[in-house]
């Protein structure tokens, strides 16, 4: 993060002073003008002393979501909101710069004020807005059985974020309301540690599935991220996190593939260690996954980084119907409204959130259930994603 500081500072710093402009044009009061500048004071100092305690290898988490919460709230209603002004200066531009129309200060204003409220919004209770997202996806060679089997899927869990049992258990209770036929989660159960889930377990236990529970790995589940006293030690607390996704009733799928079964018929579910990207581990191996498939078999794929996709999955000899994602989180910060889907994650990611689809394969990618780093998510809220299978005609 402190690495982006200085243009992250710049744009602030850019949209402060152009709005300021419209707080100019309202009002003339020096009380306003100043408590605007304080605020300014306030958040650059903050980012300032960010730098000097990251740089002295101090932790300060409170103090990073403090002023990420903050500078949300400050930052992103007077981008979104800069538009309005932009467009008035290009009228400006012909009639040589005249004094700013109040009623478009005021019509910024109010875009500005609608936006901070849903910030906040977000900030305050959208770490908990859980909302179920469905799909129907169609299949020529689904098995019959299966026409109308349900896959409910989790991913990014986060235990190490969680703090309000009523908010988490708000989002079981939903999952639990599905009639799940299987709940697949695709990794990120904590964020370092094992123990992160030791609240949890009871919770989490109880999550039903009438043919069962699977999950897979996500990259912060290896405690990479994290300083070990020794290698040993990172090592059981991996061993450690194994046990607990058995002890919340779910079946890791480790590099490997089992069958579901359901009237005498069957699909193939195979699960594969995290597999990412750039400077993402690879500890994912599609090729082990998949041995000893009959190539005729139905296959759901569980793999935590999207990336896997287009690198490997759709290239691999074994056509795989459905692949199930998560990793992103949407960035816990976007717009999607009417249809219309954004998020600065999309400039990273190729497939973000979402149902995506290449040569009739298939690609859903969560938008995660907990939340990491910023204490709540805006716009892009925790998601429980029902995909119902169907068997496509003739």
């Amino acid at each position: 993060m402190a690495k982006r500081l200085p243009l992250i500072l710049i744009l602030w710093l850019f949209t402060d002073i152009y709005f300021f402009q419209v707080v100019e044009t309202l009002t003339t009061n020096s009380l306003v003008h100043l408590a605007y500048r304080a605020i300014d004071i306030i958040l650059l100092s903050g980012m300032t002393a960010l730098i000097f305690i990251r740089r002295s290898g101090k932790t300060a988490q409170r103090l990073i979501t403090a002023l990420m919460a903050f500078m949300l709230l400050t930052f992103v209603p007077r981008l979104f909101s800069l538009p309005v002004l932009l467009v008035e200066d290009i009228t400006r531009l012909f009639r040589h710069f005249p004094p700013r129309e109040l009623w478009v200060s005021e019509l910024t204003a109010a875009l500005a004020a609608v936006i901070f409220f849903v910030v906040l919004f977000g900030i305050t209770h959208g770490r908990h807005f859980y909302r179920v997202r469905r799909e129907i996806l169609h299949f020529p060679d689904l098995p019959e059985a299966f026409d109308g089997f349900t896959i409910t899927q989790l991913s990014d869990i986060h235990s190490g974020s969680f703090s309000s049992e009523t908010g988490v258990q708000k989002g079981l209770d939903l999952v639990n309301a599905q009639a799940n036929d299987v709940i697949l989660f695709t990794g990120d159960l904590v964020n370092n540690k094992a123990s992160e889930m030791d609240r949890w377990i009871p919770a989490f236990s109880k999550l039903k599935a009438a043919y069962g529970k699977f999950s897979v790995l996500g990259n912060h589940d290896y405690g990479d991220y994290i300083h070990w006293e020794s290698e040993t030690q990172k090592q059981a607390n991996l061993a450690r996190l194994k046990q607990v996704h058995g002890d919340i009733g779910f079946n890791l799928l480790l590099n490997q593939s089992i069958s579901i079964k359901k009237d005498g018929q069957a699909i193939s579910l195979i699960g594969v260690e995290n597999w990412g990207k750039g400077g993402f581990h690879k500890y994912g191996d599609l090729e082990k996954a998949a041995a000893g498939l009959p190539a005729s078999s139905f296959n759901i794929l569980m793999s935590h980084d999207p990336s896997h996709w287009d690198a490997v999955t759709l290239g691999h000899h074994q056509h795989i119907h459905l692949t199930l994602a998560g990793h992103t989180h949407g960035m816990q910060f976007g717009i999607e409204l009417f249809g219309f889907k954004w998020s600065p994650i999309k400039y990273v990611y190729k497939q973000w959130a979402g149902l995506y689809e290449q040569a009739g394969k298939y690609l859903y990618v969560n938008r995660g259930f907990g939340f990491l780093g910023l204490k709540g998510r805006i716009g892009m809220w925790p998601e429980i994603a029902v995909i119902t299978l169907k068997r496509m005609p003739g």
